[in-house]
């Protein structure tokens, strides 16, 4: 029983950020996550620790595609910029979700 919760609530986050990124284009997690909050009027919460490992699985599953590069805006202690990931449909399309 437990497991198909879990398979529902990933099930669910999934649908959340394509239709997030549908509507909105492509972002990065922070966008999605803030997006989907001010949507629901701050009723759901995404957690960084359910949203990144969501959008690498739906990567893996040609759900998204993610294109990585420096951020401006992000900077380390170090003085480095932090590499930040853009999501958004595949090039070829939406694929079928089945």
């Amino acid at each position: 029983m437990a497991k198909r919760r879990n398979d529902i609530l990933q099930g669910t986050l999934a649908l959340l950020v394509l239709q997030t990124l549908t509507v909105r284009g492509p972002l990065h997690g922070y966008a999605i996550t803030a997006a989907i909050e001010g949507t629901s009027a701050e009723l759901l919460r995404v957690e960084e620790g359910s949203l990144y490992p969501a959008l690498h699985r739906m990567e893996q599953q040609g759900w998204l595609k993610s294109k990585w590069g420096p951020t401006r805006a992000v900077k380390l202690a170090s003085t480095r910029s932090r590499a930040r990931g853009v999501h958004n449909w595949p090039e070829n399309g939406r694929p079928g979700l089945g």
